[in-house]
C-alpha cells in the first residue's frame, strides 16, 4: 500500500507499530539530510561532486591517504555540528519504549547513538566516521589525534605509532570487505523482527538491500519511508513517500 497522503501514512504506520512486538529500524542517508548531512547518490549528493576513494587506492597510495583525510576534515567543518533530527529522535523513542531493541544503519554519522541508542544496539553496516582505526592492529584513534598529526606534518596522513599500519576512518570504503559480525547480527535481527522499517535508504546497495526481502520472507511486515520510490515498493505493506522527519515526528515521546 502506497499512502495517498501524509496523514494516512502516519495513521497506518502507528497501527503497524502498535500491533508489532519487535520493530527493527533500518536507516539510510535520507534520515540525516534534515540534519544538514547530504546523501551520496541524489543530484547534488557527495558522490556527484567527487569520486569516492576506493579501498585499494587508499592502501596503495600515500597521496590517496592524504587526500582521504583532507576530505574528512573538510567534511567536519561543514557537518561536524550536526544534531539528531526528528527521525532519529522518533526511533530513539521506540527504543526507549522497548519496541525496537536495536537498529541497523547504513549511516556513518553516529547520530543514532547521540539520539539515545546505546552504541551496542546500533549495528553499523558501513562503519563510523567519528573515529579512526589502524588497519594493521585495529587500535582506535580519535580524530583529534589524527588531525593534529596531519596538520603538523603538512597534510600527510599519519601511520600507527605501534605497528606502522595505515590509519583510516572506521568506515567501510568501496572495495573493502563488509564487516562480518555486523552483517551476521543484522541478519539475525531481521529474521527475529515482526515489523521492518526501511527509512531513508535507496535500497540499492547490496548486500544490505537484501534485508527487507529477508524480513518479508520471515513473515514480518515491511514499511518503506523514503522521499523517492524504491525497487521494493511493490512488496511493502506500507510505503510513505514524504519527508521522513514529518512522517516520524508524531512518534517522538515528550
Amino acid at each position: 500500500m502506497i499512502a495517498p497522503d501524509l496523514e494516512t501514512g502516519i495513521e497506518r504506520l502507528r497501527e503497524l507499530v502498535e500491533a508489532s512486538s519487535v520493530v527493527l529500524p533500518f536507516t539510510g542517508a535520507g534520515i540525516s539530510t534534515e540534519c544538514g548531512i547530504p546523501d551520496f547518490r541524489s543530484p547534488g549528493g557527495i558522490w556527484t561532486k567527487m569520486r569516492p576513494i576506493e579501498f585499494g587506492d587508499f592502501i596503495a597510495s600515500q597521496e590517496m591517504r592524504d587526500e582521504s583525510w583532507r576530505r574528512r576534515f573538510a567534511m567536519e567543518e561543514q557537518f561536524g555540528g550536526a544534531r539528531p533530527g526528528r527521525g532519529h529522535l522518533a526511533l530513539a523513542s521506540l527504543y526507549r519504549a522497548g519496541k525496537a531493541p536495536a537498529l541497523v544503519t547504513q549511516n556513518i554519522d553516529n547520530l543514532h547513538q547521540v539520539s539515545g541508542f546505546a552504541a551496542e544496539h546500533v549495528v553499523e553496516l558501513h562503519g563510523n566516521t567519528t573515529y579512526a582505526t589502524c588497519l594493521g592492529c585495529a587500535r582506535r584513534y580519535e580524530l583529534s589525534w589524527v588531525k593534529e598529526r596531519y596538520a603538523t606534518s603538512g597534510g600527510r596522513a599519519p601511520d600507527c605509532p605501534g605497528c606502522s599500519g595505515y590509519i583510516k576512518t572506521a568506515t567501510v570504503s568501496f572495495g573493502q570487505a563488509m564487516p562480518e559480525v555486523e552483517m551476521r547480527r543484522a541478519q539475525e535481527l531481521t529474521e527475529s523482527c515482526d515489523l521492518f522499517l526501511a527509512i531513508g535508504s535507496s535500497l540499492v546497495v547490496w548486500p544490505a538491500a537484501g534485508f527487507p526481502l529477508i524480513a518479508k520472507r520471515n513473515g514480518a511486515r515491511l514499511v518503506i519511508i523514503t522521499r523517492d520510490p524504491t525497487e521494493f515498493d511493490d512488496i511493502a505493506d506500507l510505503v510513505v513517500h514524504h519527508d521522513i522527519g514529518a512522517v516520524l515526528a508524531p512518534f517522538i515521546a515528550h
